[in-house]
């Protein structure tokens, strides 16, 4: 069920922003057109977040639920999606790859509102000072990743989440120390620059510690695509091209970003819209048989019709 945030003006933008440190995939939506009466007002912004939170106001009791159920949809298909809602009539000359969704609302109004997928950028966090972790930095940060560069003591595992990416280049000063605690944050990746003996070591001890094997076979040790001998700013190129293939392949997809809340949706006896099954919406139980509207003014309409109340 979505949850509803009171957000509206230049709060949902500063929510946006949080919600793309957070890690959080959501759709951004903004009204680039109204033809009044409407709720929605030109330039009205919300945010339909992957977990079901929508922040700020898109429209009314008509416009709302077509915005969710569309958010879903480019929250899965990643790509962004121009809407007009309305009556047909009142459409006119849509922009090219407009899609047209007819509302027999009673306002009457219509709106073209703006989809734009967000999946925030990689959180790569890189513990060590050494010129290679400097270059794996400096090189993440020209595509635009959130890079995050600490020294080993300062490192603990409240900083990185569960799609965080770690990196511990601390070469041998206190690595175990350091994997250790970024094990207990289950960071989407936990690569450690080492020689194939020193990881071999590393593997030992961390099974002596009592982590699972399966664990730490999932370690990237040692991180980065096999390159041979290679110079500092090679070793970073290649753990720097090894995420950049993960990344394409889906590894550091949040999970929230295709698994989005699926709930259950009824038709507006009345109106025709689409609308959640839910408590949310206003029911009316008929010869047994709950029928769902997408404002109290349907559900009265057809409460009369069918002599209830």
């Amino acid at each position: 069920m979505t949850t509803h945030r009171a957000v509206e003006g230049w709060g949902v933008l500063e929510r946006a922003v949080e919600l793309a440190e957070s890690g959080e995939p959501f759709v951004l939506a903004t009204v680039v057109w109204r033809e009044g009466p409407s709720s929605g007002q030109q330039g009205s912004r919300a945010i339909y977040t992957a977990s079901g939170q929508m922040h700020g106001w898109i429209g009314g009791a008509c416009a709302e639920p077509v915005f969710i159920r569309e958010a879903k949809a480019v929250l899965s298909a990643g790509q962004p999606r121009l809407l007009a809602l309305g009556a047909e009539e009142r459409f006119g000359d849509l922009p090219q790859g407009t899609e047209a969704i007819a509302m027999s609302c009673q306002s009457e109004g219509a709106l073209q509102i703006y989809l734009e997928p967000v999946v925030p950028v990689p959180h790569l966090v890189i513990v060590g000072d050494s010129p290679m972790a400097t270059s794996l930095a400096g090189m993440a940060a020209t595509l635009d990743w959130r890079v995050e560069q600490l020294a080993g003591t300062e490192f603990s595992e409240g900083l990185v989440g569960e799609s965080s990416i770690v990196v511990v280049a601390t070469q041998g000063h206190g690595d175990e120390d350091v994997i250790t605690a970024a094990l207990k944050a289950s960071p989407a990746y936990l690569g450690v620059v080492a020689s194939s003996r020193r990881a071999d070591s590393l593997r030992a001890y961390l099974g002596e510690a009592g982590v699972c094997g399966g664990t730490i076979a999932g370690l990237r040790m040692p991180a980065g695509l096999d390159l041979g001998s290679t110079t500092h700013k090679e070793v970073a190129v290649a753990i720097l091209a090894e995420l950049v293939q993960l990344r394409a392949e889906g590894a550091f997809t949040s999970s929230e970003a295709v698994d989005a809340p699926d709930v259950p949706t009824a038709v507006d006896p009345v109106c025709g819209m689409t609308v959640d099954a839910a408590d949310t919406s206003h029911s009316l139980e008929v010869d047994g048989e709950t029928f769902y509207f997408c404002c109290p003014g349907c559900r009265a309409a057809y409460a009369d019709e069918r002599g209830v109340s």
